[in-house]
């Protein structure tokens, strides 16, 4: 038996192995999203039902807008705002955004896919930065979708009663973008926990447990420190973004900062990307 070796210079007639572009990643778990029905489904009927909690918040006070309090009082000031981006459509939306970006980690782990996953794509950053940016994408066009959509069906519908809002009236802008922002923001952090505890219950339980059960043991304006450390949390920091200006919500003792709030989400956003590509990294499938 004889083998036979190459000589210096001389070609391999094998091909070198070619690594996947980032385009082909994308693909790659863009297929995966697409093929579970449920996923899109969840996220499609939370924007409709979103969209349609902001509507009738609206439609159902047009009936009392401008008539006096059953006490003979003056009429309240109306807030588009405050109504037509309320706080129970965003919960729902973000709620489905960040089951959403941990189901994308723990659906994987759990069906074992990711070990075909790293075979065919040794590069774990490259895989994780794949889904990280489908993600956001995914839920910031459905975010911006709520978000436009809420704000100028319901201030159409206010215009005839003289209290519409226009997009270029102070705030505003910036509460429409706060508004879709925290979707993909709370996406993340619904990655960052999948990637961390990779079972559905532990990952759901902990995505309710940061985004609506936390902010419950920082509020509150007894306590200086914990009010302040409350400001930041996610849906706090979408809340006072979106507040208006020229309303008459009282921000109590401590108020955060429209900065430091646009930092907050900043911050949350990078800090989820950051654990998930450590956590994929360092641990064992």
């Amino acid at each position: 038996m004889s083998t036979s070796t190459l000589s210096a210079g001389e070609k391999s007639d094998r091909a070198p192995e070619q690594r996947a572009r980032f385009a082909d990643l994308i693909a790659a778990e863009w297929i995966k999203v697409r093929s579970l029905r449920s996923t899109y489904w969840v996220l499609g009927l939370s924007a409709l039902a979103a969209i349609a909690i902001n509507v009738n918040a609206v439609h159902s006070d047009l009936l009392y807008i401008g008539r006096p309090q059953p006490d003979g009082s003056p009429p309240v000031k109306y807030d588009p705002l405050w109504h037509g981006l309320n706080i129970i459509a965003a919960d729902l939306m973000t709620l489905a955004a960040a089951s959403f970006g941990a189901i994308t980690v723990f659906g994987e782990y759990a069906t074992g896919m990711i070990r075909t996953t790293f075979a065919a794509v040794p590069d774990r950053r490259a895989v994780i930065t794949a889904k990280v940016a489908l993600v956001t994408a995914i839920t910031l066009v459905l975010g911006a979708i709520v978000s436009t959509t809420s704000f100028f069906v319901t201030n159409a519908m206010l215009a005839p009663h003289h209290v519409g809002l226009s997009i270029h009236d102070p705030g505003c802008a910036r509460a429409v973008v706060a508004y879709a922002l925290i979707v993909p923001v709370c996406a993340l952090i619904g990655m960052a926990l999948g990637t961390v505890l990779r079972h559905a219950t532990a990952s759901i339980t902990a995505v309710v447990g940061k985004l609506f059960i936390l902010p419950l043991l920082f509020g509150g304006d007894r306590y200086k420190l914990f009010k302040e450390i409350g400001n930041y949390l996610p849906l706090n920091a979408e809340s006072r973004l979106t507040l208006n200006p020229h309303g008459q919500a009282h921000l109590g003792r401590y108020p955060a900062t429209i900065t430091g709030s646009w930092i907050a989400l900043a911050a949350w956003a990078l800090a989820s990307v950051i654990v998930a590509v450590v956590v994929v990294r360092r641990r064992d499938v």
